[in-house]
Parts: structure tokens; sequence; C-alpha cells
């Protein structure tokens, strides 16, 4: 029995079509990467048009976010092989206590490029309510955790660029849940924090 649906010879692409459809492929693919990816991604823009569509500036945010996290994680990382972290300073404490309620204000008033973070300590399960608010302009932010006693050395909750910002963090695990912020304006900045929650401590990472 003979296969009617074979098609006929005449009906088949030729070679040169094959080839033009995989060129034209590879040229649309390339000017996509060019135009929208390499921009959207990671702030790379050779042809302007990232610029003019908004995506550079979208790609320079992620870049600044992936290295901001990376430098919070070393930093976390070298405090925590410290007996004693010379750099983390006990803001206030309480007495030893079955899930302490505490609120606290704190500001802290960043040079431009500069970095900070303040860490609440809890216990797991634990949740505190937090908002915080920059003077002016948006400050690049990475709300995470660590732990010491359970070798986590960063834990991420969120992350992005805002002038303000409000939530709660319930604690994954025992240990330090905060905030990062770093100043990408080239003007002097301050960020208020109001905390309220189920914390011990509440420490200021210079």
């Amino acid at each position: 029995m003979r296969n009617t649906n074979t098609p006929a010879q005449g009906d088949l692409p030729s070679i040169a079509k094959l080839i033009k459809s995989t060129i034209l492929a590879a040229v649309t693919a390339g000017f996509l990467l060019v135009t929208v990816v390499m921009p959207a991604e990671f702030g790379i823009d050779p042809t302007g048009s990232g610029k003019i569509m908004g995506l550079k500036k979208m790609g320079e945010i992620k870049t600044s976010l992936a290295e901001e996290a990376a430098a919070d994680r070393a930093k976390v990382l070298a405090a925590n092989t410290l007996a004693e972290p010379v750099e983390a300073e006990t803001v206030m404490s309480a007495p030893e206590a079955a899930e302490p309620t505490m609120n606290h204000e704190l500001s802290v008033t960043l040079a431009p490029d500069e970095g900070t973070e303040i860490k609440v300590t809890m216990a797991g399960g634990g949740k505190v309510q937090y908002s915080w608010e920059t003077n002016g302009g948006k400050a690049n932010f990475d709300v995470h955790g660590d732990s010491k006693k359970l070798k986590i050395d960063y834990h991420s909750y969120r992350k992005g660029s805002e002038q303000k910002s409000d939530g709660v963090i319930e604690a994954a695990f025992d240990g330090n849940h905060g905030w990062f912020w770093r100043n990408r304006t080239s003007v002097p900045m301050t960020v208020t924090l109001q905390t309220n929650g189920e914390y011990t401590a509440i420490k200021h990472f210079k």
C-alpha cells in the first residue's frame, strides 16, 4: 500500500532555504541578545537601545544587588569566624525570656556607595514586624538571615531597590535576621528602621 501523505520533492525546502532560515534565526537571536537580554540582565548596552527602553537600569540594579549579596555573604562569613565579632555592636538586648517582645527605632546615615546592616536575634518561628524609609532616594536592600550555631552563612528573604519598605520576617531558624542597605545615590542618605516583635537583641553591623 502506497503512502499518499509523502510530500513531493518539490514541496520540501531546499538546502539554500534551510541555510537562509538558519542564518536569519541566528541573526535575530544575536540582535535580541544585544538589544534586550544584555541590557536587562547585565546592564550592558552596546547599542543604546536598552537605555531607551529602560532595560539598562533594570540590568544595573540586578548586577548591583548580586554584587552586594556576595559581599554581604562574605562579610557574614568573616564575622562568624570570630569568637567576638569586632564589627558587631549590640545596641540593646533583653534578659533571657520566653519569646520576649521588643521594639526599636534606629537611624543610620550612609555616605554614597556605603553599606551597613542591622539584625535582630530570633528563635526559629519568631516574627518581627518592620518598616524602614530613607530620607530621599532609593536604597538597595537585602533582607536575610544567618546562624553561626547552625553553620548557615546566608539565607535570603527578599531584596530589591526601594525608598521605603515594610513587612514581617518569620525566622526560618535560630539566629540573626535583618536588613542590609547600600546607598547608590551621590549624596548622603539616612535610613530609619522601626521594629516590633519576638527578638532578644538588635545589632548594628558597621
